[in-house]
């Protein structure tokens, strides 16, 4: 059983597109380009072998594209977990302003 130990989190919006996987995009970057955690490294383990699951939550889900995502991670198996959430904010030309939240964990197999 892997064990999960970190979670970041983050904020990405799309002003004025409505794209939903930009803002999701914004929101990965901003979750993982505030630090520099060496983790694998510190229990002995490849880079690979990093289990990391991106939660990620916007008012409309399924216009959000995973794939597409992808490429912002070097390394790790992932996992992406697309639900309900973040904020479309009203503006007055009627299309709203996108705000998608993340958080992201990362775990790892530590074995007995």
């Amino acid at each position: 059983m892997p064990t999960r130990l970190l979670t970041e989190f983050g904020m990405g919006t799309s002003l004025r597109r409505q794209d939903y996987t930009q803002a999701a995009r914004r929101a990965l970057q901003d979750a993982l380009w505030h630090n520099s955690i060496s983790l694998a490294e510190l229990y002995g383990k490849d880079k690979e072998d990093m289990q990391i699951t991106v939660e990620i939550g916007v008012q409309q889900p399924d216009r959000v594209d995973t794939d597409a995502l992808r490429d912002i991670f070097p390394y790790g198996q992932l996992t992406f977990v697309v639900a309900f959430g973040g904020l479309d904010v009203a503006r007055p030309d009627g299309l709203p302003t996108v705000i998608a939240n993340v958080a992201l964990s990362v775990a790892l197999e530590l074995g007995a």
